[in-house]
């Protein structure tokens, strides 16, 4: 299984590369820093520019380094999306320091701010799950309840969420918590 619908809702899964996808809004995996790092982050400043960086910056200027389970908005630079939502995931210490409703925050968090900008199509890595070592089942579980959860009770401009899974491993990881959750 790949779709969940939602009411009027729709939710996805799809594997491919995030930075290419034409949406109002992808989501960055970030660092708190929020000026580029590894994996999805590196990926999405390298392909959308300096703006990107250069709004990054202005942010971080204002208000200090992004805590983890928040999210801010900046342009999508020379991406096809419009815009990049940043939210910083947990390190996994095992689940003992919370994870989990850090985890679920973020991605809260940036369909809340997709909600502010009246955004209505936004695409979703696997946050956490690479150098920060979220397992990808649990992570997934995580995920997948939490972006249900507020299409069901929440979202009013948000339309649809694909998550775009960046390998056949992770994507059969999110396709079997999806099929867990229906």
């Amino acid at each position: 299984m790949d779709t969940l619908t939602i009411g009027e809702r729709t939710l996805k899964l799809e594997q491919g590369d995030i930075t290419r996808y034409a949406v109002d809004a992808i989501v960055n995996a970030a660092n708190s820093t929020l000026l580029g790092g590894g994996g999805v982050d590196g990926a999405i400043h390298r392909a959308g520019g300096h703006a990107i960086f250069n709004e990054c910056l202005a942010i971080v200027g204002r208000r200090g380094p992004l805590p983890a389970g928040q999210a801010v908005k900046t342009t999508g630079g020379r991406m096809p999306a419009k815009n990049v939502i940043h939210t910083v995931g947990p390190v996994w210490h095992g689940g003992k320091r919370d994870e989990a409703s850090t985890l679920a925050s973020c991605y809260r968090e940036s369909l809340r701010v997709a909600e502010q900008y009246g955004l209505k199509t936004v695409a979703f890595p696997s946050i956490s799950t690479g150098a920060f070592g979220y397992p990808v089942a649990e992570a997934a579980a995580v995920a997948l309840g939490t972006v249900a959860e507020f299409l069901r009770s929440e979202a009013v401009t948000v339309r649809e969420v694909t998550f775009v899974l960046y390998d056949a491993a992770t994507f059969g990881a999110y396709a079997d918590a999806l099929e867990a959750l229906v």
